[in-house]
C-alpha cells in the first residue's frame, strides 16, 4: 500500500542496480488494504481483502515488481472483518508450499484475530506487526504482548519512536527530559534509549525502524550499548504513563 502501492516497484529498481543485495537482506511485504491508487485505481472504498485470488495476486504483483523469486515474510496487513480463517489460511500455506513465500505472519492483529486465523493453518504464524513504543503503551497491559510472549512468537514493533515524538517534547516534556537525562549518561542518543526500553521486555520485541536519515540509522545500533535496569526501565515507563504504576 506504501506510495500508492509504488514502493515494490522501487525497491526492484534499486535490486536491478544492485543485484547482490537480494543475498544481503530478507524481504517483508504486505498484502489486504485496498485503496483507490495504481493497480486498485477505482476502488470505491478503502477495504481489506483476505480472499485466496486477492491475496495470491497480491504476492505475484510484489515477487513481479520485486524482480524476486521468493518473499521471506508475508504480512496480512490488517484484520478484515470478512475474513474466511479457512480460505485465508489454505492460502497462505499454499504459498509457503509453493516456495513463492518462506514465512507469513499478520500486522495489527488481536489475541483473538491471530488465535482464529491459525486455527486455519497448518503454518505457524512468525509474527505480529502491532504499534508498541513508550508513546503507545497499550499492547503492555491489554494482553497483545502477553499472547505472543505466550507462544513465544517475536513481536515486530511499527513505529518505535512513536512517529517522532520521543525525539522531542511532543511526547511529553517529563518523559523527555528523562531520556535524555538517560541518553546523555550513557553517551547515546534519545532514540537509543527509546529502542533500548523495547529491546529489554522479554517479549522478544523487533523495533521497525521508519527513519530515511542515514546517520540516524547509523546510531540506532547504540541501543545495544544501553544499560536498561529495571528501575529505569520502570522509571521511562512511569514518565510515559503520567503517574506511577497502581
Amino acid at each position: 500500500i506504501y506510495g500508492g502501492y509504488r514502493a515494490e516497484e522501487i525497491m526492484g529498481a534499486a535490486l536491478k542496480q544492485a543485484p547482490a543485495l537480494k543475498d544481503q537482506i530478507e524481504v517483508v511485504t504486505k498484502c489486504d488494504i485496498v485503496i483507490d491508487a495504481g493497480r486498485h485505481a477505482g476502488a470505491a472504498v478503502k477495504h481489506y481483502d483476505t480472499s485466496r485470488a486477492h491475496i495470491e495476486a497480491s504476492v505475484d504483483a510484489s515477487l513481479r515488481l520485486m524482480g524476486l523469486d521468493r518473499i521471506d515474510l508475508l504480512l496480512i496487513h490488517r484484520t478484515d472483518p470478512l475474513m474466511d480463517h479457512h480460505e485465508t489460511g489454505r492460502t497462505l500455506d499454499d504459498l509457503v508450499a509453493s516456495g513463492k513465500v518462506r514465512s507469513v505472519g499478520v500486522s495489527n492483529f488481536r489475541p483473538w484475530d491471530w488465535s482464529l486465523l491459525q486455527a486455519g493453518m497448518d503454518t505457524r504464524l512468525a509474527t505480529n506487526q502491532i504499534e508498541v513504543s513508550l508513546a503507545a503503551l497499550d499492547p503492555f497491559t491489554n494482553g497483545d504482548l502477553a499472547h505472543l510472549q505466550q507462544h513465544g512468537v517475536p513481536v515486530m514493533a511499527w513505529s518505535p519512536l512513536g512517529g517522532g515524538r520521543l525525539m522531542d517534547s511532543a511526547g511529553g516534556p517529563q518523559l523527555h527530559d528523562l531520556m535524555t537525562q538517560m541518553a546523555d549518561a550513557q553517551g547515546v542518543d534519545n532514540a537509543a534509549i527509546a529502542v533500548a526500553w523495547l529491546l529489554a521486555h522479554p517479549a522478544n520485541i523487533l523495533p521497525v525502524m521508519g527513519t530515511n536519515t542515514l546517520s540516524r540509522i547509523a546510531t540506532l545500533a547504540d541501543a545495544l550499548k544501553v544499560n536498561m535496569s529495571r528501575q529505569a526501565w520502570y522509571q521511562l515507563y512511569t514518565a510515559a504513563l503520567g503517574h506511577e504504576v497502581p
